[in-house]
């Protein structure tokens, strides 16, 4: 089996159901057998994300503000952008597989199974949104994971750290905030769904950090920097990424921990305590 041809058709295909058929099939595969990939294999660079064709791309600047969560449609406005996040993080994790066919078994299943997770949180949301009345599609949306994927594509270190050690992570310090925003309407069957929905995906979000963490430290041995230095490494590309400057109101300590930071760097990126 080509699992390379499949990740392919997986990550371009807009359609949920296609992408989680190639993903379980990928991942069944890759858990039995050692993956080879042929000497002339070239990932492509994708032109434009595979939303593109459901979603309007807008400037992020340009999305409304979502501070209306009584109404239906206020409510959906949340409700999808979340979604988006999850159906951008699919394509995010299957390119980590497809893009890098160096990597080992283990490293592929461990993404393989980061977009399965994605898909499944992207499907509790869909549910919801159609229980609103709306679909996915149906509020614009930014492409700025996609646009971070491009930049790193040629390089798989930077990869780890920008997408699940800072994107990823920056939505351990989101999500509990968002849950104690919509904590005193959860009388609403639909709000209620969505706190029990962004209780799952904050769980096992911390996992996908934790992942990014574990494969960032081995790429950083491999690439010759000393035991040690991972910190000045990732600080590193932050900077180079112009991501320092972004403030944070919020930094989950205790989940950051979990998911493998360091005292150190949750004090860097804004913790005022951490032990």
């Amino acid at each position: 089996m080509n699992i390379f041809s499949l990740l392919e058709r997986a990550i371009i295909s807009d359609d949920i159901l296609i992408k989680e058929g190639l993903t379980t099939q990928c991942l069944g595969y890759c858990i039995e057998n050692e993956i080879r990939c042929d000497d002339d294999f070239t990932p492509l660079l994708f032109s434009k994300p595979s939303y593109a064709s459901k979603c309007h791309i807008v400037d992020p600047r340009e999305l409304p503000a979502r501070k209306d969560f009584e109404s239906k449609e206020g409510l959906a406005t949340l409700v999808h952008a979340i979604a988006h996040i999850e159906y951008s993080a699919i394509d995010l994790a299957l390119d980590a597989v497809y893009r890098y066919p160096q990597m080992s078994s283990e490293y592929k299943v461990d993404w393989l199974e980061v977009a399965s997770d994605e898909i499944r949180h992207f499907k509790m949301l869909q549910s919801i949104l159609t229980e609103l009345g709306y679909k996915y599609g149906d509020f614009p949306v930014h492409c700025g994971l996609f646009d971070a994927a491009e930049h790193t594509a040629e390089n798989i270190l930077d990869r780890m750290a920008i997408i699940p050690r800072y994107y990823e992570a920056s939505g351990l310090d989101v999500s509990p905030q968002i849950i104690k925003k919509l904590d005193n309407k959860r009388k609403n069957p639909q709000v209620k769904k969505l706190i029990d929905a962004l209780r799952i995906i904050y769980d096992e979000e911390i996992d996908h950090v934790l992942k990014g963490d574990k494969w960032f430290k081995y790429l950083c041995k491999e690439e010759g920097n000393q035991e040690g230095t991972e910190e000045q490494v990732y600080f590193e590309i932050l900077e180079r990424y112009h991501l320092l400057s972004k403030h944070r109101p919020h930094v989950n300590v205790e989940a950051r921990k979990e998911a493998g930071f360091s005292c150190s760097e949750i004090k860097k990126l804004g913790a005022k305590e951490c032990s």
